[in-house]
């Protein structure tokens, strides 16, 4: 089951990318969302070998082990997801993938909605039956993958065999990084940009502005599809249109009250739930004093919240184009850079923490490393990590990361690793594999 957000690339990449390439010619693919027949039928008749006979004669397709069943937007089907347990006991031979936006959304939704009893045919989801994968937005290193090949092959070579970066590099590499700031990750803004950037510079940006907007709407318009209540529609838009400007307080926690006059944390936990697991806001918790792992959020409500693509970012800044790629580290606020670091490490799982401390000491991210507390302090340009001797005076004292648009380096005195932006994919790649790669 492959899930993700609407239109992050799901069906891309299962049908060009997978099916055409390893079933060419041998597989079906189901769209729930507009055919009703498929449906309807399924909803009436949930027994598997029903469902097999139907495909079989009304596809003219014969689902076996060398035919690929493939079958989009599920969240129109529920039926076939609770049928994905049958699947793996009775017919395990026959390679299946079904993909959806709003899946886990759609069957809370159905259990909760108010007027309906849950105590009869509960809904099972079939856990331990299936294989889960998670699709993100690009983050920055798939965007260079697609935008400029030979510059990703080029920076990765540099990172891995620490090789220095001449300064004018240095400053054009800074330069598409902002431009990804700007983009994002959705790759229909990202396909546009990349085509039509070298002949229109100008165009490009103002069409993906287009695309971008089209996308943010339609994600507010989703809303309606997973909330349960009138009420939780509404928090839902008004928390997600809300944002970027809770992040660019002086405290940039998240708070109910700035959202909706009187609001209550029991009228907002459930709505940002519900965004969270939408996979569109990234939420992350506050840590203080001293750190235990593993890491686990309190009950305090204490959070901070993110757009879960750069782009949705900075289309809700309402920062243009012009102003953005100006070439001056003053040009842009530092939450555009926590955002961005905030979604490569949710598109890796790492689950998001940060540190406050007495007066204005903090870390935007917290890592746990086998244990070992990772303080992360993100800045758009050149800063002193003031936070750290605080930080140190209540956790044991280890590595230090910052990231910035400085060159990359090691103080071996303070223990502080200093990674340029662009240099974030590569570290986080390193931390997945349990590493942390210092060179000094």
């Amino acid at each position: 089951m492959v899930w993700g957000a609407r239109q992050v690339g799901k069906t891309f990449l299962i049908e060009v990318l997978f099916a055409k390439e390893y079933y060419p010619n041998s597989y079906l693919k189901i769209d729930c969302s507009n055919d009703e027949d498929f449906v309807n039928y399924v909803t009436e008749h949930n027994q598997l070998d029903k469902v097999l006979l139907y495909i079989e004669l009304n596809y003219n397709f014969k689902p076996d082990k060398n035919h690929l069943l493939f079958i989009d937007e599920v969240q129109e089907c529920l039926p076939i997801v609770k049928m994905m347990k049958h699947f793996n006991e009775i017919r395990r031979d026959i390679p299946l993938i079904v993909s959806g936006s709003l899946v886990r959304l759609k069957i809370f939704r159905s259990a909760h909605k108010r007027g309906v009893r849950t105590d009869k045919k509960k809904f099972l989801f079939p856990v331990g039956k299936i294989n889960e994968l998670y699709i993100y937005p690009l983050t920055f290193d798939e965007f260079l993958i697609n935008y400029k090949p030979n510059i990703y092959e080029y920076l990765k070579d540099c990172y891995t065999n620490n090789k220095s970066i001449d300064a004018g590099f240095h400053s054009k590499f800074l330069e598409i990084f902002k431009e990804y700031l700007f983009i994002g990750g959705m790759p229909e803004a990202v396909d546009f940009f990349i085509k039509n950037v070298e002949k229109d510079r100008a165009f490009a940006f103002k069409n993906v502005v287009l695309i971008i907007k089209e996308i943010y709407n339609n994600y507010l318009a989703d809303m309606d599809l997973y909330q349960v209540s009138p009420e939780a529609i509404i928090r839902s838009r008004l928390i997600y249109k809300d944002i970027y400007k809770q992040l660019n307080k002086e405290n940039k926690n998240f708070k109910f009250s700035l959202t909706e006059k009187n609001a209550r944390g029991r009228d907002m936990l459930n709505p940002i739930g519900w965004l969270v697991e939408a996979k569109i806001v990234n939420q992350s918790f506050e840590l203080k004093e001293k750190i235990t792992t593993p890491l686990t959020e309190n009950n305090d409500s204490l959070m901070r919240l993110y757009l879960a693509d750069m782009g949705m970012f900075t289309y809700q800044s309402g920062l243009n184009a012009r102003m953005f790629t100006l070439n001056s580290e003053n040009s842009l606020s530092g939450i555009y850079y926590e955002n961005y670091m905030a979604c490569e490490l949710v598109a890796r799982d790492i689950k998001l923490f940060y540190w406050r401390g007495k007066r204005d000491s903090e870390f935007e991210f917290i890592l746990d490393l086998d244990g070992r507390v990772i303080p992360i302090d993100v800045k758009k340009g050149k800063s002193r990590l003031n936070s750290l001797d605080e930080f140190r005076n209540h956790n044991k004292k280890w590595l230090a990361i910052k990231i910035s648009s400085n060159q990359y380096g090691y103080n071996n005195e303070k223990e502080i690793l200093t990674i340029p932006f662009y240099f974030v994919p590569f570290f986080l790649d390193d931390l997945e594999n349990g590493l942390v790669r210092i060179y000094k």
